[in-house]
């Protein structure tokens, strides 16, 4: 289940829905400042996924957050599928004292850090792509290849994917407040510009 938010935003036009942000995954990645044998986890955990053959790093799911992070012999390891950045760092403290009561020796505290936000977001209204591709800067829209424009903010620093029907995705973000400044910039530069229609109630 995703994280959803609702914010009412300061001055919003009556009638407007306010934007509602899904997170739908959160990637970080960790550092222990040591080596691991990923073959003794094999056989002291059961169920993790390990084909050398085929990917250099062990998979370790857990079902509570739902997540699966990778575990490489280096001592580095990412941890994708979470729906917070709380989520995600309580996914990887999880595996680690999962080792650890494994007799897997922990020598000392992950350097935790996010790397990656995806959320999606719904603005309630209609984008006019073509007019917005000429309107704001850093764009890209080819509809004859991809059913929507690119948007390449600044300043939070993201990638936003945009779409006709109001639905947004959002990538690139390093913190949740990020992706909720740049919904909140695009609205409001989409609105000063009319290139966004709201259907009445």
């Amino acid at each position: 289940m995703a994280t959803l938010y609702r914010r009412i935003s300061p001055g919003s036009r009556e009638g407007m829905a306010d934007p509602i942000i899904n997170i739908q995954n959160v990637v970080a990645t960790a550092s222990l400042g040591q080596s691991f044998d990923l073959l003794s986890i094999v056989r002291m955990i059961p169920g993790v996924e390990y084909r050398p053959e085929r990917f250099p790093g062990l998979v370790y799911r857990l079902k509570k957050p739902k997540t699966a992070t990778l575990i490489f012999s280096s001592g580095k390891m990412v941890c994708t599928g979470a729906k917070s950045e709380r989520q995600s760092r309580k996914a990887v403290m999880k595996v680690l004292e999962d080792l650890k009561k494994s007799g897997i020796v922990i020598t000392g505290k992950p350097d935790i850090k996010i790397q990656n936000i995806v959320a999606s977001a719904g603005l309630g209204g209609t984008i006019d792509l073509e007019k917005t591709t000429y309107s704001l800067e850093r764009t890209m829209y080819e509809p004859e290849q991809f059913p929507g424009l690119i948007y390449r903010m600044n300043d939070p620093k993201v990638v936003i994917l945009l779409f006709t029907s109001g639905n947004l995705v959002i990538t690139g973000a390093k913190r949740e407040e990020e992706v909720h400044l740049a919904v909140t910039v695009l609205k409001k530069r989409l609105e000063e510009k009319e290139l966004i229609r709201y259907k009445k109630e």
